[in-house]
């Protein structure tokens, strides 16, 4: 697997996972500065910055997971590895998203999915920190979410109401995802 490859490549380089993280945000921002970029020009440029967009969230996620590759196959893992595994991503999840709806001219829902993103990777953690295995299922997971958003960066080539309807069904999505994994640790908990 090329990914592998790559992992290894870095791990033997002694790359610091933490630096992928870092570098995941830096993928994030430039995705987000191109998101807000596309809402200001027309033409070839609006096209160019909404691919580059979908490239940076490519790259995002690329790094988010090489970190965790070089970490633990690697042997590079650090005491702080957990939380530069968990912030960078909730940083970069919420700078895309918010872009995404300032693109959009819906600013407001941009932020309220950046929000329930934040929801349902808190309820992941918060069944890991009672005890009981992570759960990474649902809707709008986090390779969901940018799949679809990076899906919505193309599309909205043709009109940027592509990607608020993204942005609305990520919401959405998001809540349904973090409510069913609350219910599944409320059941495991009982």
């Amino acid at each position: 697997m090329v990914v592998r490859h790559v992992a290894g490549g870095l791990a033997a380089r002694k790359v610091a996972p933490n630096a992928i993280s870092i570098a995941g945000v830096i993928a994030a921002a430039a995705g987000a500065a191109a998101l807000i970029g596309a809402s200001e020009v027309d033409g070839i440029g609006q096209a160019a910055l909404l691919a580059g967009a979908a490239v940076a969230i490519q790259l995002r996620l690329l790094c988010n997971l090489l970190d965790g590759l070089v970490a633990v196959e690697g042997g590079l893992g650090r005491p702080d590895g957990e939380l530069f595994n968990e912030v960078p991503d909730r940083l970069a999840d919420s700078l895309l998203l918010v872009a995404a709806g300032y693109a959009a001219s819906v600013p407001e829902l941009g932020w309220a999915a950046a929000l329930a993103a934040v929801l349902t990777a808190y309820a992941r953690a918060l069944g890991g920190a009672l005890g009981q295995p992570q759960d990474f299922s649902g809707l709008m997971s986090k390779p969901r979410r940018m799949a679809l958003l990076t899906a919505a960066c193309l599309g909205a080539v043709a009109t940027l109401d592509v990607l608020a309807v993204a942005v609305g069904v990520i919401f959405a999505g998001s809540l349904v995802t973090a409510g069913g994994r609350l219910a599944r640790l409320r059941r495991a908990l009982r």
